[in-house]
């Protein structure tokens, strides 16, 4: 080794020593913690060194009382009505210099902007709160922890919070329920035991650890309240879906399918349109179901078409379906049922099927 890369190697252990003597802390010094420095005056007379003397100072750190709550991700959570223990997912990070309990709330809010700029419209139920114990964003029953706070968060540390709710059946495609998840700091309390609530030393600096509060103002929350709040919302991904039931005279006994009439022994095709609207989700496994009356037979020959395509036009609207089915349905219990394995977003699928009038 040169004498050259000995220094370099000396300087660089010297770093690393310096780094790890030092460890960096966002939230600071610990709170509590005493900073004594003492200065030494030394001192001649008449050319001789006499006794010298000293003076320490020690100071307490004070307590800094902030927090962080943020939404994970950048997105809405996508939601299909009727869907259960759907997650929104936050951290909660404890910036304060000393360990702290955290209250946790989730509120729903009534109209107004969402996280996402999207509109509240309605309420999720059954919202419940979760520590998300591996920190994997899903709601895993047995595995992650209902809580009502968050216990012994050390400072710098990070929580990840899942606000779980179900959704009502009967939602909108696009219609957005906005949640809001606050945390506000207690005192440690102990493990297992939620501290009681903070409160800032008021007046002059004291001896010994004063308290103050220095968190931002949140979604819903104040500066300076020892709290911090971030919203998350839910969209509903439904699928829209609308009927329309038309039929045509095909032909009777006197005219044929010149000009047919409804008269007895006429035959009536029957078109049943199912559309789902522009944007909205793919609906699966639909059925129709469509009882014959009493004054219709049947017409077994025909049978059910399913899955063909529609014109749909006029005012109201009528459909003409056409001849370009893939798929079959059934007839029992005097009742037509054809299955649509899917309708997308802007699609429009038909059961077709005939009858005689009596």
């Amino acid at each position: 080794m040169t004498y050259r890369s000995r220094l370099l190697g000396a300087a660089g252990l010297g770093a690393l020593a310096v780094l790890g003597a030092n460890p960096a802390h966002a939230a600071g010094t610990t709170a509590g913690s005493t900073i004594t420095n003492t200065v030494s005056v030394a001192f001649q007379v008449g050319g001789i060194s006499q006794t010298g003397t000293s003076a320490s100072d020690t100071l307490t750190v004070d307590r800094s009382i902030s927090l962080t709550v943020a939404e994970v991700g950048t997105t809405t959570t996508t939601v299909t009505p009727g869907a259960v223990n759907q997650v929104t997912a936050f951290t909660v990070t404890n910036t304060s210099n000393a360990s702290l309990d955290f209250a946790l709330a989730a509120a729903q809010q009534t109209g107004g902007a969402g996280a996402h700029s999207n509109t509240d419209s309605f309420n999720v139920t059954n919202v419940r709160i979760f520590r998300d114990t591996n920190n994997n964003g899903t709601f895993e029953s047995g595995t992650d922890t209902a809580v009502t706070y968050l216990d012994e968060i050390a400072a710098d540390a990070s929580v990840q919070v899942l606000v779980v709710s179900d959704v009502p059946l009967a939602q909108a495609n696009n219609a957005v329920a906005a949640v809001t998840l606050t945390a506000t700091g207690r005192e440690a309390g102990g493990v297992g035991s939620q501290g009681a609530a903070l409160s800032q030393t008021s007046g002059a600096n004291t001896s010994g650890m004063d308290t103050v509060f220095a968190d931002t103002a949140g979604a819903t929350d104040s500066l300076r309240d020892a709290a911090h709040s971030a919203k998350d919302d839910y969209t509903v991904s439904a699928a829209t879906l609308s009927a329309i039931k038309s039929s045509r005279i095909i032909s009777d006994p006197i005219n044929g399918g010149t000009n047919p009439k409804m008269i007895p022994g006429a035959t009536i095709q029957y078109c049943i349109a199912i559309t789902n609207a522009s944007g909205s989700a793919t609906a699966t496994s639909v059925t129709v179901n469509d009882p014959i009356p009493a004054n219709l037979t049947y017409d077994a020959t025909f049978g059910v078409k399913t899955n063909g395509t529609a014109t749909i036009s006029g005012s109201p609207a009528v459909a003409t379906c056409a001849a370009d089915t893939t798929g079959t349905g059934s007839m029992a219990s005097n009742t037509v049922s054809g299955t649509l394995a899917s309708v997308a977003g802007g699609e429009t699928k038909t059961v077709v099927f005939q009858a005689t009038i009596n």
